[in-house]
């Protein structure tokens, strides 16, 4: 399918999703990306969702979507505004080092970064671009990459709607590594009401991504979440607990929230807070996972879902 034919069905969807409510995109399909992948609820999941009454993980994840109104996960899902909830509550420590912030790619200062950088945009999720030698980027492309992100609205792409109201920004941090040059571990806490739940942990995410669930007591979960498992063992990370502690502290007074963190030998980073893990699509095996963990979300009222 040519690029051409891609623009028109998006903007036939842009233009339906005005005249159409929310929730025919949210069980019917959603439009991702340039490659005109589909994903579609029934085809994730096996069923409709319930979404009056949710019972599944995957259903209250897309309750929230279409219910859910408070500020506070726009605040969180903005990569930008996010450092300042961090930082009331944990301080800065944890936080990478941010070189830029811009509406402006071409006013990226080049010359003043560091050998290595990360690239991403504000008001989405999975965009990002690693620089691990400045000496061999190529400016002009990835100037071009940031002003293309810069022009999507990734709530038109998926129908999340703590997306819609972030100012679209260019920001520029700190890479982090392992110790050997390369990217971290993925640690990602499932937390509801303040309390750790699960733990996911995603190794290679840029080459030969796998993922496996965790306990908090560092306990496999035999569930295949979306990913191949990890080869062989995975140690106990060093600074467990201090990670445990942070993720709790930063989803406290939330019904839930999934918080990332990157583990390295010296020390702990933040990586994102989630509101909406998967748009909805995650899918779980066995599927009776999806049911436990929604039994572990205990949703508000809808009339504190719509407090600003």
């Amino acid at each position: 399918m040519n690029r051409i034919l891609l623009v028109r069905k998006e903007r036939i969807r842009k233009y339906a999703r005005k005249f159409l409510p929310g929730w025919v995109f949210v069980i019917r399909c959603q439009w991702i990306g340039w490659n005109g992948t589909i994903r579609c609820h029934w085809h994730a999941q096996g069923r409709f969702p319930r979404l009056i009454r949710p019972r599944t993980f995957s259903d209250k994840v897309l309750h929230r979507i279409l219910f859910d109104r408070r500020s506070v996960l726009t605040q969180i899902a903005d990569k930008a505004a996010v450092r300042d909830y961090v930082e009331a509550r944990l301080g800065r420590d944890l936080l990478p080092e941010r070189y830029c912030i811009t509406t402006d790619p071409d006013t990226i200062p080049f010359d003043k970064l560091p050998d290595r950088f990360v690239v991403k945009p504000t008001h989405g999720s999975g965009w990002v671009q690693i620089v691990t030698d400045k000496s061999t980027l190529d400016r002009a492309t990835l100037i071009e990459t940031c002003r293309g992100w810069l022009r999507q609205s990734y709530y038109e792409g998926t129908g999340e709607w703590v997306y819609k109201n972030i100012e679209p920004r260019i920001i520029v941090e700190q890479f982090i590594d392992d110790g050997t040059g390369n990217p971290p571990d993925d640690y990602k806490f499932f937390v509801f009401d303040g309390a750790v739940e699960m733990i996911q942990v995603d190794t290679a995410r840029f080459s030969d991504h796998r993922r496996r669930l965790y306990t908090p007591t560092w306990e496999k979960v035999p569930v295949w979440y979306d990913h191949d498992d990890i080869s062989g063992e995975l140690p106990r990370p060093r600074h467990l607990l201090q990670m445990i502690a942070a993720a709790e502290a930063l989803g406290r007074g939330l019904d839930f929230i999934r918080v990332d963190f990157y583990d390295t030998p010296d020390r702990v980073y933040f990586g994102e807070l989630t509101t909406t893990p998967s748009g909805g699509y995650g899918q779980f095996r066995p599927k009776e996972f999806n049911h436990y963990l929604g039994t572990r979300w205990k949703l508000p009222s809808l009339r504190a879902l719509q407090k600003r």
